[in-house]
């Protein structure tokens, strides 16, 4: 058995490079970034009217009250409209290029109209209201690197650039295992004895957000089952979340079916809770990665979260937040165990103040509900109250 520290070190050293594929712009929202992104034109890619009114050639101006006719109109999407007389104006709209042999914008709301005649009745600044060519950014500037998270705000830049199909890193291939005569599917009634599966529901959810799909199995416990059917999904898949079996029970066994298997263990139990028992390993020829999570409800949520999500980010090269809070009351860890403590998140005065919410154990699914993400609380300590906590978020915090 070892401490939570050392067995998250070694998931970690286990982060893969699963390389790189193409996608469509739209898909690779959520995606992470695998290509240098440059600026393909100057950006404004011209002098832009950032006002509705009339384009000037400043110098021809002489003092408020000067009237100009207007030659014509500038529309935003047209090419570049001439100014043919230095004592006239174009009236130019938000976003059209400002017409040549002019250099200043004046919005309509300073001047009068009467006809084509234009009087200009306010103070005026050289080169007011435009938004010069290259003052955002000069062609052939990096715009985004590697390994930036894609958001909605990326996807502006790339479209911006004309990345129809933008290279993105590869995700792995997973499979969400299930193990256990005790579960049925959610649409059945479960017998007294019985229990509908949730475990496999919350891991396929989760990894979707991440942007995967994974693909759903159930193992019965029969070791010849087991066997056979990890042996597929090992040569199947590069990685494998299963949850159940891999405690003291006498119908536990995954351990038993991975050793037979080739598959080399990292390490067995961690001393946390929940989620002790947990699994984890590699096999030596497929080089498939195995996350075998306890089948208690909190203990499967709480290990994805510690180690899966960690090792994920490290493969895909994200840079995750560290969050830490404020606890609202003391609490004491007299166990030689790491403590993940359920807690609700409030801003308070600028600071994320964490409320730990009391638990039925690591079978409470319900209460998983109610939590915003846990408080780790080290082995042997007491944290008083207003003293400082890692912890790790299970939601979006600012939703």
């Amino acid at each position: 058995m070892i401490g939570f520290n050392d067995a998250l070190n070694k998931v970690l050293e286990h982060a893969q490079d699963y390389g790189n594929e193409i996608v469509s712009l739209d898909e690779s929202h959520g995606r992470v970034l695998a290509e240098t992104i440059l600026a393909d034109r100057d950006f404004p890619p011209f002098d832009r009217s950032t006002k509705d009114g009339i384009a000037i050639r400043f110098d021809s101006l002489k003092s408020t009250g000067q009237t100009f006719e207007s030659e014509g109109v500038a529309q935003a999407g047209s090419p570049q409209v001439i100014l043919n007389h230095n004592e006239h104006c174009i009236e130019v709209m938000t976003g059209a290029i400002v017409p040549k042999n002019t250099d200043t914008v004046i919005m309509y709301e300073h001047t009068s109209k009467s006809g084509d005649i234009f009087t200009v009745e306010k103070s005026i600044k050289k080169g007011q209201n435009i938004h010069y060519q290259g003052s955002d950014i000069n062609q052939g500037k990096v715009l985004l690197q590697p390994g930036i998270f894609i958001t909605s705000a990326e996807i502006g830049v790339l479209a911006s650039v004309g990345k129809t199909q933008v290279l993105v890193k590869k995700l792995p291939r997973i499979a969400v295992i299930s193990t256990g005569n005790e579960l049925v599917n959610v649409e059945e009634i479960p017998l007294p004895f019985q229990i509908r599966k949730s475990n496999s529901h919350s891991l396929y959810a989760l990894l979707e957000t991440e942007g995967i799909a994974a693909d759903l199995h159930h193992l019965v416990d029969e070791p010849s089952v087991i066997q056979k059917a990890l042996e597929r999904l090992i040569k199947t898949y590069d990685v494998l979340l299963l949850s159940g079996g891999v405690s003291m029970g006498k119908f536990d066994f995954l351990p038993e079916a991975f050793a037979a298997l080739g598959v080399e263990k990292a390490f067995h139990k961690v001393l946390q809770r929940p989620g002790k028992p947990f699994w984890f390993g590699k096999h030596s020829e497929y080089k498939t990665l195995l996350f075998s999570f306890p089948g208690n409800p909190v203990s499967t949520f709480v290990n994805y979260h510690l180690y899966f999500k960690a090792w994920l980010n490290k493969t895909l090269g994200r840079v995750a937040p560290q969050f830490t809070v404020i606890l609202s009351d003391s609490f004491t860890n007299e166990t030689d165990l790491t403590l993940f403590i359920g807690a609700k998140i409030d801003m308070k005065e600028g600071r994320l103040m964490a409320k730990v919410l009391s638990s039925s154990g690591s079978g409470d699914l319900v209460g998983l509900s109610k939590v915003d993400g846990f408080v780790l609380i080290p082995p042997k300590e007491t944290l008083q109250k207003e003293a400082k906590a890692m912890f790790i978020p299970t939601r979006n915090l600012w939703q």
